[in-house]
């Protein structure tokens, strides 16, 4: 049997299960699933790098003994999620009604031989967390890839990576819009050259800083992109018109547009949809 690799984790622990449910070592408590999930998402085993050395590798090829973390790519909610809370869109209240974001025209009418009309909502509505979605059974919401018709009890979703999930995270309103959000972000808040604001997107995209060859090749993009609508100024302004949220009207249509094209792209890096 190959030895143990995981360190044990910091903290108290989860003691023997009593009558009210699983307590801590020392200090029984009442059932808590916050509290457990909580215990579960801070610990050391949970919190590792998907990253893999050969050594690893030979002691646990399969992870049975929890070596490594899994490296898979985040749900349609989480994605959606972080793409509002890196613009700066996502408005965190908790509770209230479900809301009605983005989707396509004519979804519903579809789906109920255009008896039931769908209409998105207004302000805040458009940017509550992805768990606040109305939700109609013939017709899911069509930035929730992966997800259950609701008809039957579904355990576990299946994961899957399609080229029309690509198509929508680069061409819903949505993500266009939380792109040009951030792209105002990198304008005001990312310092005064392009290698830093390059630098201030990406750290918060995927929590590190580009390498000098990432940094370069964003960079070479970012100047491609410039010069496309500084020669098509009705491309820009197309883009940047993108959702309800106003936008900021001092900065100039053509950077704008060039550092949405660039955010965009950087919000649709493998590393910053997978959880590694």
């Amino acid at each position: 049997r190959p030895p143990p690799i995981a360190a044990p984790m910091p903290g108290p622990a989860l003691g023997p299960a009593g009558p009210e449910g699983p307590g801590v070592r020392g200090n029984p408590v009442p059932w808590d699933t916050k509290r457990l999930l909580k215990l579960i998402v801070t610990s050391a085993t949970y919190r590792q790098s998907s990253r893999v050395t050969p050594a690893l590798r030979e002691q646990d090829p399969d992870n049975r003994l929890l070596a490594r973390g899994p490296r898979h790519r985040m749900s349609a909610f989480a994605i959606r999620d972080m793409a509002l809370a890196m613009s700066g869109l996502l408005v965190e209240r908790i509770g209230g009604p479900s809301v009605r974001p983005y989707q396509p025209a004519g979804i519903w009418e579809d789906a109920s031989l255009g008896k039931i009309g769908y209409t998105p909502d207004k302000g805040e509505g458009l940017y509550r967390r992805s768990l606040y979605t109305f939700w109609r059974r013939i017709a899911a919401p069509t930035m929730f890839f992966d997800a259950s018709s609701r008809n039957v009890c579904t355990v576990k979703l299946p994961r899957t990576n399609t080229p029309l999930q690509a198509l929508a995270l680069m061409n819903d309103v949505t993500y266009v819009e939380a792109a040009r959000k951030l792209a105002e972000r990198m304008l005001t808040e990312g310092g005064e050259t392009t290698d830093a604001r390059i630098t201030f997107a990406f750290r918060i995209a995927t929590s590190r800083p580009p390498t000098p060859d990432e940094k370069a090749l964003l960079a070479q993009a970012f100047v491609s992109m410039k010069a496309h609508y500084e020669q098509d100024s009705a491309a820009a302004n197309k883009l940047i018109a993108a959702g309800d949220s106003p936008r900021d009207l001092n900065l100039n249509a053509t950077d704008l547009a060039a550092y949405t094209a660039l955010a965009n792209l950087i919000l649709n890096l493998d590393e910053t949809m997978t959880k590694e």
